[in-house]
């Protein structure tokens, strides 16, 4: 069966440049196609006195002529730089975030920058945020630096089942040939904090180490190590992403990873992580 394609959210920015550089490499270690999507919706006006005539604003075969000359040069840079990939363009008519959502559904990744300036408005930004929130496939927010010598980290939660997270983890470790590190964060109870179900540090440091012991016989040749953090989240993965190449989170969870991300700390790490973000959906609980 052919590989699903990597999507990449393109508006000819630095960020979304960066993006697309991100999903060629990750096509080349795995054969995936890419494909680099702009999507837009052209502003509509009229004027106050309906009675005016005015020309219909859309299409502007000039706008369109420039979006795909922008695609095609971004097309012809990356098959340039990566010669084994399979490349593709397309322009959407419509809002990106729903036009990014709606092709995730087909696609083994979204790749976004994490912000992007274009004449039709920016196509990133807000929207690596709403596709972050609602993409039926995994979804990395390029930022920051990418140190191939780096692990991947990934935050785990403290349920007792094993989140999708790990399982993308530990596959993009093993794909980039380096470590992984395993980071569980949470607040001990007292001090006006509720109490959680495991009370002491070295409980929640064998409850991770199970979770995480449980992925190593499938991937042998991933270094791994799990640290339990005192601590919020948000500010533990940010600081994680200092010494890191990719960080991972989930999107379900429960205890100090409850909401993760629809809560401040998906939002923080989008906003703060030194390092691309992936943000893997566990479409089971959807």
């Amino acid at each position: 069966m052919p590989e699903k394609m990597i999507i990449v959210g393109y508006d000819g920015s630095p960020d979304a440049r960066a993006a697309s550089r991100w999903a060629m490499d990750e096509a080349a270690r795995t054969g995936a196609p890419v494909q680099l999507c702009c999507a837009y919706e052209w502003p509509t006006w009229s004027p106050a006195a309906a009675t005016v005539p005015v020309p219909a604003p859309w299409p502007d075969p000039e706008t369109e002529r420039a979006i795909k000359g922008m695609l095609e040069r971004a097309a012809a840079a990356a098959r340039l730089s990566h010669p084994g990939v399979e490349v593709s363009t397309s322009v959407a008519h419509s809002g990106a975030v729903l036009t990014l959502i709606e092709r995730s559904a087909h696609a083994s990744l979204v790749v976004l920058g994490s912000r992007g300036h274009t004449a039709v408005g920016s196509l990133l930004g807000s929207v690596s945020v709403g596709v972050s929130a609602h993409a039926h496939c995994p979804v990395v927010v390029v930022r920051g630096a990418s140190d191939p010598a780096a692990p991947v980290v990934v935050g785990v939660d403290d349920s007792n089942r094993t989140p999708p997270a790990l399982a993308f983890a530990f596959t993009q470790a093993a794909a980039r040939g380096t470590g992984l590190r395993a980071v569980h964060a949470w607040t001990p109870p007292g001090d006006g904090n509720p109490p959680t179900p495991r009370v002491s540090e070295a409980e929640q440091n064998r409850h991770l180490a199970a979770m995480v012991d449980a992925w190593r016989d499938a991937f042998p040749q991933v270094a791994v190590t799990s640290e339990v953090v005192t601590g919020d989240p948000a500010h533990a993965l940010a600081h994680s992403s200092e010494a890191a190449q990719l960080v991972v989170l989930g999107t379900h969870g429960h205890g100090a990873w409850h909401g993760l991300l629809r809560g401040s700390v998906s939002q923080h790490l989008l906003h703060h992580s030194r390092c691309p973000v992936a943000v893997v959906h566990d479409l089971a609980h959807a």
